[in-house]
């Protein structure tokens, strides 16, 4: 496999949550051969202070991302949310600046992590083993932003001995879109107790989704609920039973 590398970016809800999240994105990429390239100075892309209305901040946010991440070299990350924001918004802040040509150039070169393995390696077997049964969540940015839907499922059904069984709804919200979980907490509330009975009703033994903020509003209900399923990011799944 021809040597690649790439630029990793670790949105915030994984470098402060889900750090293992981070490490495993990096050991599947280095299984595949790639060379990952983290700056440790990198900082949030701005999605929920843009979504909040608050456009200057979010603006200067992204001033610094375009600079921290225009190296020229493919940008990887293990969020369809922050990615879809990126390239769909971003204009927003940027059009008709002196970041405009920066941001388009950006654009075309940042990738979800599954979209990157499946339509760039070519990678749909990554070696990976998880003997258990497992249901897929499509989040809002997967699914309306970014535009992943097959490429987790391909990897997901690759790994050897495991049994993935699709949920009903599988793209139905899980409840969680940023401040609207706290603006809106019982309807969130009730959306998410949705998505979880729908997973249940799979009988698998893990939740697993592209996004960490999904799967940490969801984990949230199931463990207050003491419920029999456990979330987990794709990234973990496809590190289990590889080397580097």
């Amino acid at each position: 496999m021809e040597k690649r590398k790439i630029q990793l970016f670790v949105p915030c809800c994984v470098d402060q949550l889900y750090p293992q999240t981070a490490f495993n994105t990096i050991k599947v990429l280095e299984h595949l051969g790639v060379e990952v390239v983290y700056d440790p100075e990198q900082i949030c892309c701005g999605q929920t202070a843009f979504k909040n209305g608050y456009w200057d901040e979010a603006k200067e946010i992204g001033e610094k991302f375009l600079l921290d991440f225009g190296s020229g070299l493919p940008v990887v990350c293990p969020s369809a949310s922050c990615v879809g924001y990126i390239k769909n918004y971003y204009w927003k802040l940027f059009f008709n600046t002196g970041l405009h040509l920066e941001y388009r150039k950006l654009r075309e070169n940042i990738y979800e992590f599954t979209d990157y393995v499946v339509n760039v390696l070519r990678v749909a077997d990554t070696g990976s083993r998880f003997p258990h049964k497992v249901t897929y969540h499509d989040s809002c940015g997967a699914l309306r932003e970014y535009g992943v839907v097959e490429e987790p499922r391909i990897l997901l059904s690759n790994v050897k001995d495991l049994e993935l069984v699709e949920m009903e709804k599988t793209g139905q919200c899980c409840g969680f879109g940023g401040m609207f979980s706290m603006g809106f907490e019982p309807v969130s509330v009730a959306m998410t107790e949705q998505k979880i009975n729908n997973a249940l009703a799979t009988e698998a033994e893990y939740l697993v989704s592209t996004d960490a903020t999904c799967l940490g509003n969801m984990e949230a209900y199931v463990k207050k609920h003491k419920l029999p399923v456990k979330c987990m990011h794709i990234a973990d799944v496809l590190a289990q039973g590889i080397n580097t």
